[in-house]
């Protein structure tokens, strides 16, 4: 199966690079991109989208299509490493160390999902615990609402500068993550649990594919923004600009909770225990 394996990847390369010879040269003004593509979303894309931003018009409304299914693939990644990696609970006895937020003792307990809750004085720790520096922590802290705010301007703002959902969802995302790599998994998990970002995954598709839907609903093509003219009681250019804003939110949730979904697997090897 190896072998097999191999002679595919080898052969599938092979014909990627045959095919590259009937591609354009590089910075070639005479290529079909530059002749009729191009033109078309530098002239037309303000007038029909209402989106100063090309690049956000040409990625949320020309190819909405091919964003949409960049989506999916993300979400899908995240499923794939939750299947590959996420280990259920079980009811065997665990040893856990806690340490006295006063004297620094620490204590072993057998625990299981039906075990007491230790006494408020005592911090869960991990295994292989060594104490977190209190300025990184303190900063990460204060630091951690400021990445997020400015994560939804990227997203809110994504029509006038540069951004949108891919990039305010990694900031998002990041944020969350820091709190975790500053902390403990535990604590980013109190904050965001397991089953609100796997739930954001699927949200977040499911915002950019059932905009896409509503439009088929209301008889245009799927994804036809201009649509939603007759619910948002605007004129069809500047619901094609809200609706590219609507798509952009669930790109920007699916990216910023797979991002924490994938991370949480793989630094804790599926048990959503300890983290890095």
């Amino acid at each position: 199966m190896r072998i097999f394996g191999i002679i595919v990847v080898i052969l599938t390369g092979a014909l990627l690079i045959y095919a590259m010879g009937d591609f354009p040269s590089w910075a070639d003004p005479a290529s079909p991109a530059h002749n009729h593509v191009s033109p078309q979303y530098i002239e037309k894309s303000l007038e029909q989208t209402s989106v100063p931003n090309i690049v956000t018009a040409v990625l949320a409304d020309y190819r909405s299509y091919d964003t949409m299914f960049e989506t999916a693939v993300i979400f899908a990644a995240g499923v794939v490493c939750f299947f590959l990696l996420r280990i259920p609970r079980k009811d065997e006895p665990t040893v856990r160390r806690y340490r006295h937020t006063l004297t620094g003792m620490t204590v072993r307990v057998k625990e299981t999902r039906k075990t007491p809750p230790v006494l408020e004085e005592f911090e869960r720790i991990d295994t292989l615990w060594a104490p977190h520096d209190l300025i990184i922590k303190t900063a990460c802290r204060i630091l951690v609402p400021f990445l997020q705010l400015f994560g939804l301007y990227v997203i809110a703002h994504g029509h006038y500068s540069p951004g949108g959902g891919f990039q305010g969802g990694v900031i998002l995302g990041a944020s969350i993550i820091l709190l975790a790599i500053s902390h403990d998994l535990r604590t980013a998990i109190g904050r965001m649990s397991e089953r609100v970002h796997t739930i954001l995954c699927a949200v977040g598709v499911f915002i950019f594919a059932g905009t896409g839907a509503l439009c088929l609903v209301l008889g245009f093509n799927f994804l036809d923004y201009g649509a939603l003219a007759s619910i948002l009681y605007v004129d069809p250019v500047t619901a094609r600009s809200h609706g590219i804003l609507i798509v952009e939110i669930g790109v920007g949730l699916a990216v910023m909770a797979t991002m924490i979904w994938i991370y949480n697997n793989i630094s804790s090897k599926g048990k959503y225990d300890e983290g890095l």
